[in-house]
């Protein structure tokens, strides 16, 4: 059965996408099958691994809102052991009709139940929101892993992820559990930086990862070419981070 991580994160810009991207392509390069679930209306993710979202005959909003087999929308994509299931804009629609539906909480849970024993990992893209695709997601999730940046408002939106993820553990999912903290566009030199870094580590021990991701060219370049950055420059300091992160996962799980 399949280890479901939600990649989380209700502000923008913190490379949420980027590591959800990167380490479902690390963890299949080490042989394992992974599920990369786009829930961001905006697509990136899918775009990220190379899928054409023009060209998408079933994504995520058809799932949830039509009940479309979620097996019909899984894409293979160019990279080992990783498929993936696309967005459109619809999808931002769909969290609008989600708000009427019976049991609109466990939706996505409910539709990855038939392929959840096909992988060893899903990781699910969250949008930078804390609506109810988040809520899917969260619902669905056995773990989250929050990237974020190390200045004073990620703190801020840390908390308040925090409070939701307690709200969702209470009401819907117990197993739910903060698993992990990916520090992006990490610059050691900085006062903040170690500053925020020893604040994580004061209210979340054990939680951040040791290897945190530096602001990297390379790294951004990447999806421009549909590409993962293990695949795009492996020996950047974006894939030896994420690699290395990716080990960390592992070794956290007990592989």
């Amino acid at each position: 059965m399949a280890k479901i991580l939600a990649f989380a994160n209700q502000k923008g810009g913190v490379g949420k996408t980027t590591s959800a991207i990167n380490i479902a392509a690390c963890l299949g390069a080490k042989g394992k099958r992974v599920l990369l679930v786009d829930s961001d209306p905006q697509g990136n993710a899918g775009s990220g691994v190379g899928i054409n979202r023009q060209k998408l005959k079933v994504d995520l909003m058809n799932v949830l809102m039509e009940g479309a087999d979620i097996r019909d929308a899984v894409v293979k994509t160019a990279y080992k052991g990783l498929d993936a299931v696309g967005a459109t804009m619809g999808l931002a629609g769909a969290e609008l009709e989600l708000a009427e539906k019976d049991k609109r909480e466990s939706t996505l849970k409910k539709a990855l139940a038939v392929i959840e024993n096909d992988y060893d990992y899903v990781i699910i893209d969250c949008p930078p929101s804390l609506g109810l695709l988040t809520i899917n997601a969260l619902c669905a999730a056995d773990e989250v892993i929050v990237p974020m940046q190390c200045e004073y408002f990620a703190l801020e939106g840390l908390s308040a992820l925090s409070f939701t993820i307690r709200q969702v553990k209470k009401l819907y999912n117990p197993r739910l559990v903060i698993s992990g903290i990916v520090l992006t566009m990490y610059d050691g030199r900085l006062n903040l930086t170690l500053a925020v870094k020893n604040e994580i580590n004061k209210f979340f021990p054990g939680i951040a990862f040791k290897n945190a991701v530096p602001r990297n060219v390379r790294l951004s370049e990447a999806p421009s070419h549909g590409k993962p950055i293990i695949y795009y420059d492996k020996y950047s300091r974006g894939g030896i981070a994420y690699t290395a992160i990716v080990d960390e996962l592992l070794q956290r799980h007990g592989e």
